[in-house]
């Protein structure tokens, strides 16, 4: 199999109009698909993900399609490469195919995830059950915000150039900022990036459709689709029960929110909304008052040098230092961190007042880089909160998350429509 092209050149990285135009014309930016899907081919693939090896009849109780559905569906799907019969496991003295059961196919591929962060950027390959393969994390390319587009993309095709033996398929990126999905451009204001390409580009360098996504959003896509969110709904099981709202709430240097209804994260065209202003108050961690500049791990570090449980610079002057040092009783570092899970714990407790969601989840690493925190989380969001007690959960991932949520989003299309997303790989990559 030949590996992915370093031998594309990267195009100038010049945001007009007639570039955007002319760059989306010769490569698909699919806008992601963070959401359970319905049609046949995916329902049939999602069991087949969640339950294989399956058969045939089993795969249509799961679903409620009828079992010509299946058999057509599960040939098609063959035919695509991405299930695979299993004779072996074939019931003794069955007669006939339908009795085979199928898996998904998931040795020859892989995706590509990468989540650029406002300092650290990850890039992640990702197998068809959407489990990690590989990832490497790299310092995001600083300056200009040509240069550092085509750093990202230089990178990424670096890394793909190692998976000699899969068939990379898909590409999803996940940023802070504003994503426009529909033209894979992205503003990044930490970044100081405006318009900026990124999607083109990455299609222009590595030959495979993109997908862009806001990193919060995608967050809890996974947990929608990959984590401990999923429900029977994602194999398509019939039900009568009510479409279930999740909230899903982030902090590490930023902090951000998502809403998943019905099985599909709510997107507005217009970009994310935002919570980093929210009201707050904390003499010991300082801030202006609102809730990113209170909670950010910038600003605990900031706190954590005025009390000197750091040092001011150096090497030991880290968000790292501040937490081992809690670890290793620090009082004082233990009572910072204590403070930043009360404030995060009553803006969650506002958040669930205002929108009162079925399924309530907090994730990133202001919550799960330390635990013991998330005990203080909890009182202060009990103690905050007006409606009828609801538990809040710790996110599955850890502090995986951001890889997890740049792989859904490289996944979100195959989930979709896995048949149309083998077709548009196989295309784009011969274009």
């Amino acid at each position: 199999m030949s590996t992915p092209t370093a031998l594309r050149k990267t195009p100038a990285v010049i945001a007009t109009p007639r570039t955007k135009r002319a760059l989306l014309a010769r490569h698909h930016i699919v806008a992601p698909s963070l959401r359970v899907a319905e049609a046949a081919a995916a329902s049939v693939f999602g069991a087949a993900r969640l339950r294989g090896p399956i058969a045939r009849d089993v795969i249509a109780q799961t679903t409620g399609l009828s079992i010509a559905t299946v058999n057509r569906q599960v040939t098609a799907l063959l035919d695509a490469g991405v299930l695979r019969e299993r004779a072996d496991l074939a019931v003794s003295g069955a007669i006939g195919r339908p009795r085979v059961p199928v898996e998904v196919n998931h040795e020859p591929f892989l995706t590509l995830g990468i989540h650029v962060g406002a300092r650290t950027s990850i890039i992640v390959a990702t197998d068809l059950f959407g489990r990690t393969l590989d990832v490497v994390e790299t310092p995001t390319p600083r300056g200009g915000q040509n240069s550092a587009l085509a750093a990202l993309a230089g990178s990424a095709s670096r890394y793909l150039s190692r998976w000699h033996r899969r068939r990379p398929l898909w590409v999803g990126v996940t940023a802070g900022g504003v994503v426009d999905s529909a033209t894979g451009h992205v503003d990044h204001a930490r970044l100081g990036w405006t318009d900026a390409p990124v999607g083109p580009v990455l299609a222009e360098t590595l030959g495979l459709p993109v997908s862009l996504a806001s990193h919060v959003d995608a967050m809890a896509g996974a947990e929608l689709l990959l984590g401990g969110g999923r429900r029977a709904a994602n194999v398509a099981a019939p039900t009568t029960a009510a479409p279930a709202t999740s909230l899903y709430v982030y902090a590490r240097e930023t902090v951000g929110y998502a809403l998943s209804i019905g099985g599909r994260v709510h997107s507005p065209t217009s970009g994310p909304g935002t919570i980093a202003a929210l009201p707050v108050q904390s003499e010991m961690l300082g801030g202006s008052g609102q809730l990113e500049s209170t909670v950010s791990d910038e600003a605990v570090l900031t706190a954590a040098r005025k009390l000197r449980i750091v040092p001011a610079e150096g090497p030991s002057s880290t968000i790292g230092a501040v937490l081992r040092a809690a670890r290793q009783g620090n009082h004082t570092a233990v009572e910072l961190l204590d403070e930043r899970a009360r404030v995060l714990g009553e803006s969650v407790a506002l958040l669930r007042d205002m929108l009162n969601p079925d399924d309530l989840v907090v994730g990133g690493q202001a919550f799960t880089e330390y635990p013991e925190g998330m005990a203080e989380v909890e009182a202060a969001y009990a103690r905050r909160s007006v409606l009828a007690p609801r538990d809040l959960r710790l996110t599955s991932f850890g502090n995986r998350i951001q890889e997890a949520g740049a792989g859904v989003v490289s996944l979100g299309g195959l989930y979709a429509d896995p048949i149309a997303a083998m077709r548009r790989a196989a295309r784009d990559k011969t274009a």
